[in-house]
């Protein structure tokens, strides 16, 4: 009987290797390049994601970043999200205040088209981190942090804790075969831009970013990219940066080489006591967007046509300059957006009733 129970136990294992290596050989480059066990985040900032339902988290506390399989690979139809009561939804989820919960992003998992959120729960620099996945129905459900597959890369020289330390990582974003990290050093040029490679192997390359700056009518090193994308340029993708106050910059992706500083190209400024909170770019009848969200100034519709022709901004500029923009009214209150499908972006509002989130056909 002994014997046989070894035997069964033998056939078990057996079978249970068989399964994770055929799981093993099924999963990506991206997925394969991750290792089971747990996620001990400090802070929940930045999330964007790669592919294979990867999930990327900026931790701007200890200065890592995260990759966690979701196990969320699915392939899902793009269907309008409508979330109204968020943050007391969250509230009743962790058990706080929905004063207590600060929504720090919003990203849509482009295989199954689901919201995934980075939350903290309570303020300050012992806030929890905590993440959240938006089900079909308007549904919150915990992100699973602990025996998944994941890593992570330890950022080198980040700027030094304390006030500034959350901001170092402002915005992540995957292009092509890299994840970009903005943020801040502690280098004589602050302002850095850092490409990890994927697959997700921890090191990683930086570059300080010299800007100038219209309304402030010099150039600057110190002021992190508050938000960026990318955007294909004749060719070569560059990245599409914006700062506060408010400069939007060429940066090309070609350039970011470990150690090199590099100067971006102003092709904008979009007026001052503004901080941009979100952007992402799309295509509608033939012609190049940016869609912005700002703490002050709207949502803005930046036109991306011809930017190889837009002439560099080098002077000093009163109010607004550059390539052009109109600010879409009927958004108010926008503080996050993610492209939902190729048409669609998924928004978290602000009202007098709270935060929601909202679908809107891409204008």
């Amino acid at each position: 009987m002994v014997r046989d129970w070894m035997r069964t136990l033998k056939l078990g294992m057996a079978a249970v290797t068989a399964l994770a290596l055929a799981a093993s050989a099924q999963a990506g480059p991206l997925l394969a390049s991750l290792k089971p066990g747990s996620v001990n985040l400090q802070s929940a900032g930045p999330i964007t994601f790669g592919a294979e339902g990867v999930l990327f988290v900026g931790d701007p506390k200890a200065a890592t970043i995260y990759a966690i399989g979701t196990g969320d690979t699915e392939a899902g139809k793009v269907t309008p999200v409508t979330v109204d009561g968020l943050s007391g939804k969250l509230a009743g989820a962790l058990g706080v205040k929905a004063a207590d919960i600060q929504i720090n992003d919003l990203a849509v998992n482009p295989v199954s088209n689901r919201v995934y959120l980075s939350v903290s729960r309570g303020k300050g620099p012992d806030a929890t981190p905590v993440l959240f996945v938006v089900g079909a129905t308007g549904e919150l459900k915990e992100v699973a942090l602990s025996n998944v597959p994941n890593a992570k890369a330890e950022l080198s020289k980040p700027v030094a804790a304390g006030a500034k330390r959350m901001e170092a990582i402002t915005g992540l974003k995957v292009v092509k075969d890299a994840l970009l990290v903005a943020g801040l050093s502690n280098e004589e040029f602050a302002s850095t831009l850092r490409s990890i490679p994927l697959p997700f192997s921890g090191k990683s390359t930086s570059a300080g970013i010299q800007i100038y700056h219209g309304a402030h009518g010099k150039y600057e090193t110190a002021a992190p990219v508050r938000t960026f994308t990318s955007v294909e340029i004749n060719g070569k993708e560059e990245i599409l940066a914006a700062y506060t106050c408010t400069p939007l910059v060429r940066i090309p992706v070609s350039e970011l080489t470990n150690g090199a500083k590099v100067k971006g190209t102003t092709i904008a400024e979009l007026g001052n006591r503004n901080r941009p909170l979100d952007i992402v770019v799309y295509e509608n009848s033939g012609h190049k967007y940016a869609l912005m969200a700002n703490s002050a100034r709207g949502v803005m519709k930046v036109s991306l046509d011809n930017l190889d022709k837009i002439e560099s901004i080098v002077a000093k500029v009163a109010d607004t300059a550059g390539t052009k923009y109109e600010t879409l009214k009927e958004l108010n209150g926008v503080e996050q957006l993610a492209k939902l499908g190729e048409a669609h972006a998924v928004l978290l509002v602000r009202s007098k009733d709270g935060v929601s989130i909202k679908t809107i056909n891409l204008p």
